[in-house]
């Protein structure tokens, strides 16, 4: 069985020229539900999450000042979202669902979140969209309170992981893995433990070929007990913000290559949203949609 995290202030209003980007958190689960792939049982609403767990990634400062909106106006401007009491604890509620989400997969092998997936928050900043790091923020949840030892990061969002590769730079109990569009933002990478950069235009054949490679040699080289993989649907050739040529077909063969590695090998995966950003609204839900169907086709 997969659960899911999502709660209605994942999709909560913004102001005008804010809301397109929010509109898939609120049309996903009520296509799941339409086509019962998933049932109502599946989804949890999760808490805000406490803020100790938030400190064992950033710092703390930091996140003072984000909780007292006191961030400066550049700041505001490099997160591209009008800072509110409400988005803050959206973020609040998403880290939350992404902790509540690796201890269901560690029961039940997988767990998705409706949202997060915003690895460009740094440990001290919050940068395109990411005021906070939700799966760096359970990675470290998970090494503190649970007996995981070793954690892989799947980052297959065409922008690279690079708050996330800064947070764990120093952490060898966590291996950052970003495969990404070479010409995408950020324009200056930070350095994962591995990153693959695309040429534009990569097709779904060259992409998946490379990704199978990477994958089989990173689960014998790594041996995680747990994974954390960033399922952004911005790789699609459609996608306005992205450079690389995957098809609905070949994003869905992506979804299905990382959770069938990982569950004939065992290991648990909780999966984040991350972006996407086509100009057709259905084709975002459609690819999302994807990665619980192939889901739930293999761990029922």
């Amino acid at each position: 069985m997969i659960f899911i995290a999502s709660d209605p202030s994942f999709a909560h209003p913004l102001p005008e020229g804010h809301r397109f980007p929010m509109l898939k958190y609120e049309l996903l689960p009520r296509q799941l539900l339409h086509e019962g792939t998933c049932t109502a049982a599946q989804f949890f609403s999760p808490n805000k999450v406490d803020l100790g767990h938030v400190l064992s990634t950033h710092d703390e400062t930091y996140v003072q000042r984000l909780l007292n909106e006191e961030l400066h106006p550049k700041e505001i401007r490099k997160i591209g979202f009008p800072l509110s009491t409400a988005l803050v604890e959206r973020e609040l509620r998403i880290a939350q669902g992404t902790i509540d989400g690796a201890l269901k997969a560690i029961e039940y092998g997988v767990a998705l979140n409706i949202a997060g997936g915003t690895h460009h928050a740094y440990p001290d900043r919050g940068e395109a969209f990411c005021l906070l790091n939700d799966q760096a923020i359970a990675a470290n949840y998970l090494l503190n309170h649970t007996s995981t030892k070793r954690i892989l990061m799947v980052d297959l969002d065409v922008h690279q992981g690079n708050g996330t590769a800064v947070i764990f730079q120093n952490k060898r109990e966590v291996f950052t893995f970003s495969m990404h569009g070479k010409a995408n933002y950020p324009f200056k990478k930070e350095a994962s433990d591995l990153d693959v950069e695309l040429e534009r235009g990569t097709d779904d054949n060259t992409y998946l070929q490379l990704l199978q490679e990477q994958l089989e040699v990173l689960f014998e080289r790594v041996q995680p007990d747990f994974i954390f993989y960033l399922s952004g649907v911005d790789v699609l050739d459609t996608d306005k913000l992205g450079t690389l040529g995957l098809t609905l077909e070949g994003c869905k063969k992506r979804d299905a290559l990382v959770l069938q590695m990982a569950y004939d090998k065992g290991v648990p995966v909780q999966c984040s949203m991350g972006g996407g950003y086509s100009k057709d609204i259905r084709v975002i839900v459609e690819a999302h949609a994807n990665t619980y169907r192939i889901a739930h086709s293999i761990y029922g």
